[in-house]
């Protein structure tokens, strides 16, 4: 027997209309995602469904294009014909957003309705004539206690992130809401996590619904994550210290700081404020114009931490995010799934930074295994760690600068500028002065304190993903080489006598392993690996342990050599 070659779905073999076929070639889709390929055809059927699938999966489309693929090309019912129900009002935006987006060409009347907003405008779209309501519970049982919202021609029903709703205590309003709708509607389900009381909602109200769950791909160890996770070991006096050490080696262009109370939230908002960052609190108990003002800020980048409760952030897409700091852990690996989700979306990268303290060690390993093991365990940066990666950065954006064709014409304006100065000054004493003003400029300076290690011991835990004991003092920067053979399983020996920590220029990021610092270190100088320590290789740069006496040896031989096609700076950890 000969298999036929499985064909990857495409939009129009799902049955859809052309008027959304050519909105979603305009939009750039190619192929739909998991979740829209199993669902879509069934909703397109009228059937009910339970679907099950992580945040950032593509959700939103697989019910909005089934919804608008069944409205009328004459309509003339000013009653709405879909209902979807959302935890929060910034959902209740970025789907209606979606639909109107979809729906362009179809003509989609589309309201949003929420709570935290003045109710006469969206009474007033109401009796203009909608075709989809996009609503929180509380809000949208008020309008229809109030006879706004006519539910009684509704042909299908969305519950959206229900296990959040639940979760928010809206069981009732739903309950409620979902009886003022016909009995022979179709009834669609969409959660993240699949409690008992998701599948009890499911029993009282869908009809012999199909059950589709995607689950997360295994991931492979050529594969590449797109969220980068990563834990601090750290006891909770040291959290807020430990948590702006890693700020600033980070570097992120905004991020979202999770916090388990409104207290929480406050307090570490006041502390980080104090220290210069530009930080904002998100929380339940701000008033929606403070909470649309605070993600304005966000959005437009006036904001770069935002500190948040769980609640608060769910449903927040922001493009500018890269990070997502879990200050907490949260209760359930469930939460930490969703937290995570608001980076890495829609193809982009992310970071996901957990603050672990050791009591917390359980359920570490909880998240490890919901994540299939891709939770590094890192040491927390020393001040001078972070005055490197500073220093590196103000480097790497002069370089880039250097490298940009379309920047020439932009610098020549300041050539006779510097002519002039090269003849008052050495030229090496005028490039110390430009780095200076544009490195202070950029990134600020280090204040003198503590360049010790912060409290981040690790008692006994796992390598990542390998299930193996890493010993305690191992928690370094990433993968450790020990001895004359990188990742091998020899007992880590160091080297006899006083050590010095050499900084040298290159990391992950350049593709940089243990092994091939150790290479290059015993290729051009001639030492052992013997001689050489731990080898902590971090995003942008890597620290080498080596005995004294032989650290000067070593620059001279591998400064200025290149590592992975890259020509790598080499110095003494303590320099400035």
């Amino acid at each position: 027997m000969v298999n036929e070659p499985q064909i990857e779905p495409d939009f129009a073999s799902l049955g859809l209309r052309s008027e959304l076929l050519e909105t979603l070639t305009a939009l750039g889709y190619e192929e739909p995602t998991p979740i829209q390929s199993a669902t879509i055809p069934i909703l397109i059927r009228g059937t009910d469904l339970l679907g099950q699938a992580a945040t950032g999966t593509g959700k939103t489309a697989a019910f909005a294009l089934p919804i608008l693929q069944g409205l009328e090309r004459d309509r003339g019912r000013s009653a709405p014909s879909a209902l979807v129900l959302v935890p929060t009002r910034e959902l209740a935006l970025q789907v209606s957003q979606a639909f109107h987006v979809y729906g362009r060409m179809l003509g989609a009347r589309l309201v949003a309705v929420y709570g935290g907003a003045p109710p006469r405008h969206q009474i007033d779209a109401l009796r203009r004539g909608v075709d989809v309501v996009v609503a929180t519970p509380g809000r949208a049982l008020d309008l229809n206690a109030r006879k706004q919202l006519i539910l009684d021609q509704v042909r299908t029903v969305v519950l959206d992130e229900a296990d959040e709703m639940l979760e928010m205590g809206f069981i009732e309003d739903i309950e409620t809401l979902l009886s003022a709708t016909p009995h022979d509607r179709q009834t669609v389900l969409f959660s993240a996590t699949m409690p008992k009381r998701i599948d009890a909602l499911a029993n009282r109200h869908l009809r012999n619904p199909e059950r589709i769950s995607i689950k997360p791909a295994a991931p492979s160890s050529n594969d590449v994550p797109r969220v980068r996770q990563t834990a601090y070991i750290v006891t909770r006096p040291n959290k807020t210290l430990a948590l702006g050490r890693i700020l600033d080696a980070e570097d992120p262009t905004a991020a979202i700081v999770f916090c388990r109370t409104r207290g929480g939230v406050d307090d570490l908002t006041d502390v980080l404020t104090a220290r210069g960052y530009q930080a904002e609190a998100l929380h339940g108990g701000l008033t929606q114009d403070q909470r649309d003002r605070v993600m304005g800020r966000l959005r437009t980048g006036s904001t770069e931490l935002l500190i948040a409760t769980d609640v608060a952030a769910r449903g927040l897409d922001v493009d500018l995010l890269t990070h997502v700091v879990n200050f907490d852990l949260p209760i359930t690996t469930e939460a930490y799934v969703h937290r995570i989700g608001r980076v890495g979306r829609a193809g982009r990268e992310g970071v996901a930074i957990s603050l672990v303290e050791p009591r917390e060690r359980r359920m570490l390993e909880s998240i490890e295994r919901a994540t299939a093991g891709n939770v590094r365990i890192e040491r927390i940066p020393t001040v001078s760690d972070v005055r490197h990666l500073r220093l590196q950065r103000t480097r790497d954006s002069i370089e880039e600068l250097l490298g940009d064709a379309d920047a020439q014409e932009r610098m020549s304006h300041y050539r006779p500028l510097v002519e002039d100065l090269l003849l008052s000054y050495e030229p090496a004493e005028a490039v110390l002065a430009a780095f200076t003003l544009a490195h202070e400029a950029t990134q600020g300076s280090v204040a003198a304190g503590d360049d010790g290690d912060l409290d981040a011991f690790v008692e006994a835990p796992r390598a990542t993903g390998s299930g193996k004991q890493k010993r305690k003092g191992e928690a370094k920067f990433g993968t450790v080489a020990t001895g004359d053979k990188p990742g091998g399983g020899k007992k880590h020996k160091r080297p006899e006598g006083p050590t010095v920590r050499l900084f040298v220029s290159v990391g992950r990021k350049a593709g940089v392993t243990p092994g091939d610092l150790l290479g290059a270190i015993t290729g051009e100088s001639g030492l052992k690996g013997a001689d050489i320590g731990t080898i902590s290789v971090h995003e942008m740069f890597s620290v080498v342990e080596v005995p004294t006496d032989k650290a000067r040896k070593i620059i001279k031989s591998v400064h200025g050599a290149k590592i992975r096609g890259r020509k790598v700076t080499v110095r003494n950890d303590r320099d400035k």
